[in-house]
């Protein structure tokens, strides 16, 4: 599969999230503030992007992280309404490159690129199997 054959510039999706505990700094690392964590900000990030193509993929192909390039801007604590978007800026062949922000009710707190591989599940299960050998 070609990605430039039906991913085109552009193409976006978003998400939206309230900020629990389970995804703060503070949860993972005692004695840390109890804000949203970068970790799960480029996560909700990646989301975003891969639910912008995967409708447009053939049946048994999907997108991986391959890429990230993110600047966490600002704290957002609990309860926060978090919305996330990533926009397709360039396809090539296996790879499609993104723009993702990050946004609370106040202001952007995040921003950067990500880029997720084409990859077919079967040919990558079947690789993973051999230890990377077909």
């Amino acid at each position: 599969m070609d990605a430039r054959d039906v991913i085109k510039v552009g193409t976006s999706a978003e998400r939206t999230l309230i900020v629990r505990t389970e995804r703060t700094v503070g949860h993972f690392v005692p004695h840390m503030p109890m804000v949203y964590a970068t970790p799960m900000m480029i996560l909700e990030m990646e989301m975003a992007a891969a639910d912008a193509v995967m409708p447009l993929l053939e049946p048994g192909w999907v997108t991986v992280g391959t890429e990230v390039d993110i600047k966490h801007l600002a704290a957002t604590p609990v309860g926060a309404t978090v919305r996330t978007t990533a926009k397709v800026i360039a396809v090539e062949r296996r790879v499609i490159r993104f723009e993702v922000e990050a946004f609370d009710e106040r202001r952007r707190i995040g921003e950067g690129r990500h880029a997720r591989g084409l990859v077919n599940v079967e040919s990558f299960t079947s690789a993973l199997a051999t230890g990377g050998r077909k």
